[in-house]
């Protein structure tokens, strides 16, 4: 993990940083031309005391001292990067840097220093389930929705309750996992391989039993992800929608017409579950919490899927809960009821 030298840097980030862990904000947003911000229970604020404009050339010199040796050049070409760093009494954070209309600009999230239960995020009941079979399992929502943190739970849930080679493609690596009863192998797309495609391809020959792909990002990728799930591995990867039917769609989209027929026909075999999650404001405001969609790969929702009527899908959904099944709006009045959300959550775009 790179762990930059901040001692003579312009801008007092360890600072910045540790006033984010201490309001357990999410991220920090540094611009070329705005104040630093700070995203706590899901809104942005100003840090405390306020800060004055950034400029440009204060800022690159502080990414300077943060961006990996191998990136810096790309970035410095306006290329935007992605890499996580560490600071010895703060912990781990993600960033992505890039170039805008004023000048260069970072968004760090904030990694948290444990990996959590996925009984403490309320996961699904069947989700542990899920975790036993061979198969796709995707988990899918939001830029920010915590999928990150929810995949890494599922990792460790392997890790204490199964033995196992796990192998995970991540860009950056962003929780670290200490090997218990699994072999976890954690490989860094950009740094340890080319592509998520290359990386994806190489485990292969690993011989692993569980593969975990960071994301699902183009065409290649996902027929290597239903190919591994095919063949006997459990592949769980993560996709940038918002619910399970949106996701086979997405799925299915990528390919060319002469395809998609077939790729359904994989993805009716492959998949096991779609897991979709969004975060809500606790009831005093003064967090997030995860509120999750399940669909479960039962025999129907594979008849749906391989003959393309996804719109059916949500129906089978809010029948579905014999099989653990949920829909977001079933998972919100559950988490309304038991007091961890708002009673009036926001509204969700389907």
């Amino acid at each position: 993990m790179h762990s930059p030298h901040l001692a003579h840097t312009p801008l007092p980030l360890h600072d910045w940083l540790a006033q984010a862990l201490a309001v357990q904000a999410s991220d920090l947003h540094l611009r070329a031309g705005s104040t630093p911000q700070i995203r706590v229970a899901g809104a942005l604020q100003a840090l405390r005391p306020a800060v004055g404009l950034l400029t440009h050339e204060a800022l690159l010199s502080l990414l300077a001292h943060l961006v990996p040796q191998p990136l810096n050049t790309r970035f410095l070409s306006g290329q935007e990067v992605d890499f996580a760093f560490a600071l010895p009494d703060l912990g781990r954070f993600r960033v992505n840097a890039f170039m805008q209309a004023h000048g260069c600009a970072a968004v760090m999230r904030l990694i948290p220093s444990t990996i959590p239960r996925l009984e403490t995020l309320h996961a699904p009941l069947v989700l542990p389930q899920l975790l036993n079979q061979v198969g796709l399992l995707l988990v899918t929502g939001a830029t920010g929705s915590g999928k990150s943190t929810t995949l890494a739970a599922m990792v460790q849930h392997l890790n204490m309750h199964t033995r196992q080679h796990v192998v995970t493609l991540e860009d950056p690596v962003e929780f670290g996992h200490h090997s218990a009863q699994c072999l976890i192998t954690q490989r860094e797309v950009g740094t340890h391989s080319q592509s998520f495609t290359a990386a994806l391809r190489a485990a292969l020959r690993q011989d692993p039993d569980v593969i975990l792909v960071g994301e699902l990002r183009d065409q290649d990728t996902i027929r290597l992800a239903l190919s591994a799930a095919e063949t006997g591995h459990l592949v769980l990867a993560s996709l940038h929608t918002r619910n399970a039917p949106a996701s086979i769609e997405r799925m299915v989209d990528v390919f060319d017409g002469h395809e998609k027929a077939l790729v359904r026909t994989q993805l009716s075999d492959a998949l096991v579950g779609v897991l979709s999650q969004t975060l809500c404001p606790t009831p005093d405001g003064a967090a997030q919490c995860g509120v999750f969609e399940m669909l479960v790969a039962t025999p129907a929702i594979r008849h749906l899927i391989r003959e393309g009527k996804t719109s059916q899908i949500l129906n089978a959904m809010q029948t579905g809960a014999a099989h653990g099944m949920q829909t977001i709006a079933q998972a919100m009045e559950m988490a309304i009821a038991q007091q961890r959300i708002r009673p009036t959550p926001p509204a969700l775009v389907a």
